[in-house]
């Protein structure tokens, strides 16, 4: 078994200035992000590298503004509204990956208009920069301690003092298995898939596929958000919830694609 390091949040303090791993973790993703575009950029015309440029920023509008949009409407409601400075406060964690997805949506169109491009086009490009957000996301809510897995007796599980038991216990760390599944397998995956010329749309629809089935499986071990708790059957949480879409449009997507292809 294997103990919880009890990480400082706080990653870098200079005075008042406290600079959190949270937030640290958002800027390695995208500097990471904005690196592989530019790499990708120089065989897929018309991209270049001040194209990648534009594009982060827009997406770093909707990974914030819709991710903590999502969190607070999908699993947290009535305490914002209890507290709705808390609003704010996203160094403490709170983001919603279904509700960035949805922002992001929306930021693609934009800069899709904005380029002259189609939507599946500009998707196809960012889907394979994704992943290393989700790496790094989830190993800023593991220096948090946040999203745990349940209790458990397996090997796999680590011991770390749950506040609302008042004890130390054995949790699996669900959140280093999102990081590997949902970060680093998801990231070859699409890499491998989008390294040959794809029809427009199948490289998007393979990443909503693949994240939908990652995250809708490592729920089973993750535990619910308390305020929620299982929503159907005493084992369908919200994220199950909200990833089923995302694999049903995503298994779609690649079917359109390919039959687009088909008929020329």
């Amino acid at each position: 078994m294997w103990s919880y390091p009890e990480i400082d949040p706080v990653a870098l303090a200079l005075g008042p200035l406290q600079i959190h791993w949270y937030g640290l973790m958002y800027l390695i993703a995208f500097v990471g992000g904005w690196a592989l575009g530019v790499y990708r950029a120089k065989s897929r015309a018309p991209w270049n590298s001040e194209m990648v440029g534009d594009l982060l920023f827009y997406v770093a509008l909707g990974v914030i503004a819709g991710g903590r949009i999502g969190y607070i409407l999908f699993y947290d409601l009535a305490h914002y509204i209890e507290a709705p400075l808390d609003v704010f406060k996203v160094w403490q964690g709170g983001m919603s990956f279904h509700g960035g997805l949805l922002g992001v949506t929306i930021a693609l169109i934009l800069f899709a208009r904005k380029t002259h491009q189609s939507l599946l086009q500009v998707g196809d490009f960012v889907a394979p920069l994704v992943p290393i957000g989700l790496l790094t996301g989830r190993i800023g809510n593991f220096i948090n301690g946040e999203l745990w897995g349940k209790v458990t007796d397996s090997p796999l599980g680590m011991a770390v003092y749950d506040p609302y038991l008042q004890a130390t216990v054995t949790k699996y760390p669900t959140q280093l298995l999102e990081a590997l599944l949902e970060g680093l397998v998801l990231l070859i995956l699409l890499l491998w898939f989008a390294r040959k010329p794809r029809p427009a749309g199948s490289v998007a629809g393979l990443f909503l596929v693949g994240y939908g089935t990652f995250r809708f499986i490592v729920e089973f071990w993750r535990v619910p958000d308390q305020q929620l708790g299982y929503l159907l059957f005493d084992w369908v949480t919200m994220g199950q919830i909200l990833s089923t879409p995302m694999i049903l449009i995503g298994a779609g997507l690649i079917g359109y694609a390919y039959r687009k292809q088909a008929k020329g």
